[in-house]
Order: structure tokens, then C-alpha cells, then sequence
């Protein structure tokens, strides 16, 4: 799986490999609310390995996983014991998981990372919108 997380959202792809090639079996993306926006990279790019376990449970409860990720510092903080609270937590709710970190390059790691980069296009669209009242043609007459 591919996990990633920009500044304001989580995206996700679960996959398998057949024959040296990775086949997507599910997409999945988030935006972070408030207080999530506010952590640290680190903290994020973890979020997004959270998400994805919770997301995919029913796929991954009794499966050997491999998360890709291009953030490194999320390979060794598995075995860190003095991490911050929250990410202990979240440490401890994964260990229910078989899997293993593989760090990969930003390149390689594009489907959830476009995924994870993505706008809410229709985020205000009920707010008001100004009326431009002046037309092309008129104002050319003038």
C-alpha cells in the first residue's frame, strides 16, 4: 500500500503485486480537519499510514502488508520507545498488522500522492459569488 499526506489531506492506494508489477485494488483519500492540519510532517505521514490501516481493515486484518512511503523517518519510528504520546498510540492500535516499511522515492510514490494533493472543487460552492454585471460587448462600444 501507498499511503501519503500533503499540508491539508491524506490519500491512499491499496494494491498487490503480480509479477513485479503493482496492480491498485482501492483508492482512498481524506481531507484533515483543523487540529490535524496543524501536525507536524512526521505526525501526517503517519495519519496516513493510520488511515489506510483503518480504511483497508477487512483487506489487511490477516495479510502480510508492505507500506511504501516516502517519508524515511516513518521506518524507524516503529521501533522508537520515547515518541510522543499520540504517535505511541498509534503505534500500538498498528501492532494488530503484519507489515513491513519500505521507503521509496516522491516519483515512485505518485498515485497517493496526487491523491493526497487534491481540492475540494465543490468545498463553497453555496457561498455567494460577486455578479459581474459589465459585458465584454458593452464595454467594447464605449
Amino acid at each position: 500500500m501507498h499511503p501519503d499526506a500533503s499540508d491539508f489531506a491524506i490519500g491512499a492506494v491499496l494494491g498487490q503485486r503480480i509479477e513485479k508489477h503493482f496492480r491498485p485494488i482501492h483508492y482512498a483519500s481524506k481531507t484533515m480537519n483543523q487540529a490535524e492540519a496543524n501536525y507536524t510532517t512526521t505526525e501526517k505521514e503517519m495519519l496516513a499510514v493510520v488511515y489506510t490501516f483503518k480504511k483497508f481493515r477487512s483487506y489487511l486484518i490477516m495479510n502480510k502488508s508492505i507500506i511504501y512511503t516516502d517519508h524515511s523517518a516513518l521506518k524507524y519510528l516503529f521501533a522508537k520507545k520515547d515518541a510522543k504520546a499520540r504517535l505511541l498510540r498509534w503505534i500500538l492500535l498498528l501492532q494488530e498488522f503484519d507489515f513491513k516499511v519500505i521507503d521509496t522515492r516522491g516519483a515512485e510514490n505518485y498515485a497517493a500522492d496526487h491523491l493526497s494533493r487534491l481540492e475540494n472543487l465543490y468545498k463553497n460552492v453555496f457561498d455567494p459569488k460577486e455578479i459581474n454585471e459589465t459585458f465584454p460587448l458593452e464595454s467594447l462600444n464605449k
